[in-house]
């Protein structure tokens, strides 16, 4: 038993160090300078004066100064740029297991791993609350590179304490919990209900972003008969993927659940980032939909 919790503990450490190197790769590169250029500082701070030039707005006069001095001096201000960055992460059953090279689970810890080097590179705080039926683990905001590299490990290691997802707890623990203004990546595959009220009230308080992992079994299979499994609840059918009725029933239930999670998101005047999980290992996978969110923050400027 001990013997299989040091693998364990070891291929759990081999797979942090893996996803450290591919994420500063992302983050040195196609992701560099867009977290910090879409997440601004808060606030401004009092940094110095400088004689009046033309075309300096004259709200900035110092009039103190300028009095002292017999000619017109301004003030000066610097972004206060520190903000803190917290994951609230969907560890419940069905983010494990599927088809593909990554589980959901896995692809959401690689994209929180890209956002959280890219926030201590910015000098920013990073923190973690995973939650199944209920927060299983808070891990307070901190800066520092190993700091974020312990909430991808928590990120993959955390167990929980259920199998269901009561996505809504983790959001009121935050709207809490969380101080000050931050930013709040809710990563999540939403299917589990009842979360739009609490998202909707921690967006009064923070700037959040909902992370939905799409896994390939959104899309039917081709052909062929399964026995299926719910991971939350347990209970079994077997479904005939020939059946063109079965198809496009399931098609449908999918297209409506997508129309009505996008639109509680954006009742709640929260931001989407949709990541789809590759069948193959694809690391544009990780960074594309962040570029993509980058971009679209910066075309219509940062939520303030």
């Amino acid at each position: 038993m001990a013997a299989d919790r040091g693998g364990e503990l070891q291929e759990l450490l081999e797979e942090v160090r893996r996803i450290d190197v591919l994420s500063r790769r992302l983050v040195g590169g196609a992701l560099a300078g867009g977290y910090s250029a879409v997440f601004r500082g808060a606030g401004l701070e009092f940094d110095t004066v400088r004689e009046y030039v033309e075309g300096d707005d004259p709200r900035k006069v110092d009039w103190n100064v300028t009095a002292r001095m017999g000619r017109p001096f301004v003030k000066e201000y610097t972004e206060e740029r520190e903000q803190t960055l917290v994951f609230v992460l969907d560890i419940s059953a069905s983010m494990d297991g599927g088809f593909s090279h990554w589980s959901a689970r896995q692809m959401a810890a690689r994209v929180c791993a890209c956002l959280a080097l890219a926030a201590v590179r910015s000098d920013d705080k990073v923190g973690l609350i995973a939650c199944s039926e209920g927060v299983d683990r808070y891990v307070p905001a901190a800066k520092g590179v190993p700091h974020a590299l312990r909430v991808v490990r928590d990120c993959l290691a955390q167990r929980p304490a259920g199998r269901g997802s009561r996505l809504a707890a983790a959001l009121e623990f935050a709207s809490r919990v969380v101080p000050r203004h931050a930013i709040v990546f809710v990563v999540s595959d939403f299917l589990a209900g009842d979360w739009e009220r609490a998202l909707s009230l921690c967006a009064r308080r923070h700037d959040v972003v909902a992370v939905r992992v799409l896994t390939p079994e959104l899309d039917a299979p081709a052909r062929g008969m399964m026995r299926l499994r719910d991971p939350e609840t347990g209970s079994e059918r077997v479904v005939d993927w020939g059946s063109a009725r079965v198809r496009r029933a399931y098609a449908e239930s999918v297209a409506a659940w997508r129309a009505r999670t996008s639109a509680a998101i954006g009742r709640a005047n929260v931001d989407l980032m949709d990541v789809r999980v590759p069948r193959e290992r694809d690391t544009d996978a990780i960074a594309r939909p962040i570029r993509r969110f980058f971009r679209m923050r910066e075309e219509r400027g940062a939520k303030r």
